[in-house]
């Protein structure tokens, strides 16, 4: 969905080409992975940081634009909502001090981006799930200016006939009589735009993608469990990374009656391990209508024949509207085309050493368990993956996660005895030094044995604030306060006072 849009409404006509020049672009597809014609070469990684805005009393700061013009990097760009933006990290080598370097760099980056929005009024926040959001915020004058989003927004609209109902069963925090759940209607996508996230790339060689892939799916209710970080929304005290159930929930393009038939959300986990990158495109084309069909002049097939590499826009552009967790990606460099992997279960924050420490263990880890010699996959369901990810969700560290070998096993139990040694290996696999290794495995391992994610954080500081006499709208907000202080000193999570 990085592409701009132009506004428009789409005919019955529209839809008939773009789902043939998608089946074109599947074609090429095709030809290209047969023909090994993809870059292959050492291991690439990238991402991409989505941001909050907030004013000096901690509320929503509508303004991207401003703050973007104020920035003004290429390297950040609007998201949905006016109080978000993102950051998008250029690819590098995994490999040596790589991840020290770029967290240097993002240090470097996000200071420099946070004190030039300062100047306009705003500040920069790292976190999966602003707390001082409320119902209001989503309102439709609140989306970002760029025509793509309130297409999308008419098109999800159109799609499912009705409003959004979110529906989400909360917690029980020390000291209130009962448990906090949200229950709201909505006329915007607007929610989806509180579920601020990092993205992690890797680009792979196609044949190693579904292993890759797998792997990723099996190990994406422990990323979860380890970096939780929204565990409050519009007033409520809800699940531990509650941007899992929003945004199933704020893009669903099913009303009651075709969920009740089994048809697809296009937040979607997935529903069975895969041998080949080509089922998850095809598996896309196939269960889901075109939310923004959208066509190019190419023709993509004619494009190969003269040796010139397709873009695949009607693939790509499909691709971009259905939300798989672990997403695959096509796309085009210096007159080349690779594959990514495209990893989506993080939260944003708490800090810039967290936000690193988790990406080296997802790619260590995913890396070890793609190359072992009996894969999990073969293990383990993959309906019990899914229930990882949502157990994980729902309960952070004092969730069960099952495990093939282990059984029922607590997060910080799995990954201090089995993970942990597992992402040491694959990262030297990878060529990490063991001193960059050491420092960020460290800080998840320091994690586990706390058992202190943003998520529990943010729970005890605002139980400690209403303690003391605060109301929930006054802790959530001085919370978020200390939060951002904390977060710019630059000290993992684990680590962080009341």
């Amino acid at each position: 969905m990085g592409d701009d849009v132009e506004q428009r409404k789409f005919t019955r006509e529209d839809r008939h080409r773009f789902r043939q020049k998608v089946q074109d672009c599947l074609d090429a597809l095709a030809t290209m992975l047969a023909e090994q014609t993809f870059e292959v070469g050492q291991p690439q990684i990238g991402m991409e940081i989505e941001l909050n805005l907030v004013d000096d009393a901690m509320a929503p700061a509508m303004a991207n634009a401003t703050v973007l013009d104020a920035i003004a990097d290429p390297d950040y760009q609007t998201e949905l909502g006016q109080f978000n933006i993102e950051i998008n990290v250029a690819p590098q080598p995994l490999r040596g001090a790589s991840i020290e370097d770029l967290e240097r760099n993002l240090r470097t980056s996000l200071n420099s981006a946070d004190e030039r929005a300062r100047s306009s009024g705003s500040r920069l926040a790292m976190i999966g799930m602003l707390p001082t959001l409320t119902e209001k915020h989503f309102e439709h004058r609140w989306l970002s200016a760029n025509p793509r989003y309130d297409l999308l927004n008419q098109q999800i609209f159109a799609a499912r006939g009705e409003d959004i109902e979110l529906d989400i069963l909360g917690v029980r925090l020390p000291g209130a009589d009962s448990a906090e759940n949200l229950s709201a209607i909505t006329d915007t996508i607007l929610p989806e735009a509180a579920c601020t996230s990092v993205q992690l790339h890797l680009q792979v060689a196609p044949e190693e993608f579904a292993s890759h892939w797998n792997a990723a799916q099996a190990l994406a209710g422990v990323q979860v469990a380890l970096a939780a970080n929204s565990p409050f929304l519009a007033g409520r005290a809800l699940w531990h990374e509650t941007r899992i159930p929003l945004f199933e929930q704020a893009t669903d393009t099913r009303p009651k009656e075709l969920v009740n038939q089994g048809v697809r959300p296009r937040v979607w986990f997935g529903e069975r391990w895969i041998t080949s990158i080509f089922d998850l495109f095809e598996e896309n084309s196939r269960y889901f209508p075109a939310l923004l069909p959208v066509c190019s002049d190419e023709d993509p097939l004619a494009a190969l024949a003269e040796g010139v590499t397709p873009n695949l826009s009607e693939l790509r552009m499909h691709n971009g509207t259905v939300y798989r967790w672990n997403r695959p990606i096509y796309d085009r460099s210096s007159g080349g085309h690779h594959i990514r992997l495209e990893n989506r279960v993080l939260p944003a924050g708490p800090s810039i050493v967290d936000t690193l420490a988790d990406a080296a263990f997802y790619y260590g880890t995913v890396r070890s368990l793609a190359d072992a010699d009996r894969p999990l996959w073969s293990q383990m369901s993959f309906d019990a993956a899914e229930e990882n990810l949502h157990s994980a969700a729902r309960s952070g560290f004092d969730s069960r996660l099952y495990w093939p070998e282990v059984g029922s096993v607590s997060p910080q139990e799995l990954v201090l005895r089995r993970l942990l040694p597992m992402a040491d290996a694959g990262l030297a696999s990878y060529g990490v030094d063991v001193t960059v290794r050491e420092k960020y495995l460290g800080i998840i391992e320091g994690r586990c044995l706390a058992r202190r994610s943003g998520s529990v954080w943010q729970r005890e500081a605002v139980v400690a604030r209403e303690r003391a006499g605060e109301d929930r709208e006054s802790a959530l907000a001085g919370m978020l306060g200390d939060y951002i202080t904390l977060m710019n000193e630059g000290e993992p999570v684990h680590t962080w006072p009341f």
